[in-house]
């Protein structure tokens, strides 16, 4: 057996031995001892193996995968700008405490520095974005490699799976040729046994760091909670528990309980509100991304913040955080019991004032088809939200709590880069209907998300796509002002006049247009395969709408 044949197959064998069920592969050359050996092992049931020939989509793919199982999944790219490809998810999945294993090959050091093909730096190639860097040496027929090799994959997986925090992780591979196994009856054999441990144990063992206790310990009898990452659902059970309102940065979409408050976005949106009803202490679950009334209420001085968050990068607007922790605790105090009924009242009022708003409006409006959206989608669906306008309209939706619904964002770094594939992905490890609600930008800025070849099973995923011919989050900041509308549509408005339906035809994937409401609902029926639904809209309008339902919500509060 040849070294980088032995090497590749204990690599493999000990990344599956340390949980790590799905694997991306991208094809290459140096990277074909990996991929041959990822190959056997898929086909002896050991792993499920995922085949994607654009990098930057198998990378976000991957983080998909992860951040829907919560265990560290495999991404395997040959070198030069292969590796330079998986960046943007490498970023996404630093800020998303998501944990990637990021596997480059590379040529060995003797072809580097003699000016090879396909070359580049890839030594921390990722900066301080990944939790963990080696590179391996080369593979040499000499004892003790084994050892080595399992040694360095448990060192990545821990670093992924985060003793504090979740993320990524590189291993820089070089492979010196043959780069495929030997001929039958060929070759030595290998010098060593390269056996794993016995019972499929990993070489090291080491803790299982997902609920790592620490407490922040609530004091106050009026306070507020803000979900904005995992850990809703507990959230909603705490904030029932002990009378403190909750609201959501996904608004309805896997809200519970009593305390839940579905038009929270447009609560602290009015300044009259929340100087009557200012909390005088706010939990905090995640890092807030989306609105600028969330991160006013968690700068204001007067407002203490306590942060569940399970890392030490975390957001303070005011740098006025009073404690971190990984769980919250028994309040010191009891909740004033007229605290979450004035919340309670202003969110019905606000909630109706928001439904009659958007029935009024022509359809289709972003807010209210996402409102269709989470409504219709069967329980247990899994609801992949797009960065930009689709986290917003989510929020603003304002319906009825859905704690059946779960939601994935990458608001790691909130781009609108890789959100295809990392649908893709969440759809391929969820266990039920998958939907994801994408604008058209997102949507074409990862089109090959929907290449997938005939070998690689196709999950239960309709996505809708709100096409707005744009970038119509622009319409509703500074720049979509009108005394700026001389420039607005050249280098803000984009439109792109892309035919989607025929862009899906060359993907060989199923296309429907949603004209109203009633077909929205329709296709939105549970159906087998990968799906796109496209709805129309003006964006011309979006501005004058959220003016609208400001006004209602801020007339519906007195």
């Amino acid at each position: 057996m040849n070294p980088s044949t032995a090497q590749a197959r204990v690599l493999v064998d000990e990344l599956i031995r340390n949980t790590v069920s799905h694997v991306v592969v991208c094809p290459g050359s140096r990277n074909a001892p990996l991929s041959m050996a990822l190959y056997d092992a898929a086909e002896a049931g050991r792993v499920r193996l995922h085949v994607r020939v654009d990098e930057r989509s198998a990378a976000f793919l991957a983080l998909g995968i992860a951040a829907r199982t919560g265990r560290p999944a495999a991404v395997v790219c040959t070198s030069g700008t292969a590796a330079a490809n998986f960046h943007p998810a490498v970023l996404e999945a630093d800020r998303a405490g998501v944990p990637l294993i990021v596997l480059t090959a590379d040529r060995p050091a003797e072809l580097r520095s003699a000016g090879a093909n396909q070359v580049i730096e890839q030594e921390r190639l990722y900066g301080d974005a990944v939790r963990y860097f080696d590179e391996l040496a080369v593979a040499e027929r000499r004892p003790g490699q084994n050892a080595y090799w399992r040694s360095q994959i448990c060192r990545a997986w821990n670093a992924a799976y985060g003793e504090w925090r979740s993320g990524p992780v590189h291993l820089n591979i070089p492979f010196r040729e043959p780069l495929v196994p030997d001929p039958p009856g060929e070759g030595s054999p290998w010098c060593e046994s390269l056996d794993g441990r016995e019972n499929g144990q990993r070489w090291t063992e080491l803790p299982d760091f997902g609920a790592f206790p620490a407490f922040v310990v609530p004091s106050a009898r009026c306070g507020l909670v803000i979900a904005c990452d995992s850990g809703v659902r507990a959230a909603c059970e705490w904030a029932a528990e002990h009378g403190w309102p909750i609201i959501s940065e996904t608004g309805a979409a896997g809200l519970s309980g009593r305390s839940a408050l579905t038009s929270g976005a447009w609560l602290l949106a009015a300044p009259e509100f929340v100087a009557e009803h200012k909390p005088e202490q706010v939990l905090c679950i995640g890092r807030p991304t989306v609105f600028r009334q969330v991160e006013a209420l968690l700068a204001d001085e007067d407002v203490e913040v306590l942060l569940v968050r399970p890392d030490t990068d975390w957001p303070a607007p005011s740098h006025n955080v009073r404690q971190v922790g990984q769980w919250f605790a028994e309040p010191t105090k009891p909740a004033d019991p007229a605290w979450l009924e004035r919340w309670q009242q202003a969110d019905a009022a606000a909630r109706r004032a928001v439904a009659r708003t958007l029935a009024a409006a022509p359809w289709p409006t972003g807010p209210g088809v996402a409102a269709e959206l989470v409504e219709t989608v069967p329980s247990e669906s899994l609801v992949v939200v797009g960065s930009s306008n689709p986290a917003r309209d989510v929020a603003l939706a304002a319906g009825h709590a859905r704690p059946d619904v779960v939601v994935h964002r990458n608001r790691g770094v909130a781009g609108i880069d890789g959100l295809v594939s990392t649908a893709v992905g969440a759809a391929s490890a969820h266990r039920g209907p998958s939907y994801a609600l994408l604008g058209d930008l997102a949507f074409l800025h990862d089109l090959n998300g929907l290449l997938l070849g005939p070998d690689d099973a196709r999950p239960d995923l309709t996505i809708v796509v709100l096409n707005d011919d744009g970038g119509g989050i622009f319409s509703l900041l500074e720049q979509g002002a009108a005394e700026h509308a001389h420039s607005f549509e050249r280098v803000f408005g984009t439109p792109h006049g892309s035919d989607i339906g025929s862009l899906c035809a060359g993907y060989r994937v199923a296309h429907t247009v949603a004209s109203t409401r009633e077909e929205l609902r329709e296709a939105l029926r549970p159906a087998r395969g990968l799906r796109v639904v496209e709805i129309t809209a003006d964006r011309g309008s979006r501005r004058e709408l959220h003016e609208q339902l400001r006004a209602a919500v801020a007339g519906a509060l007195g």
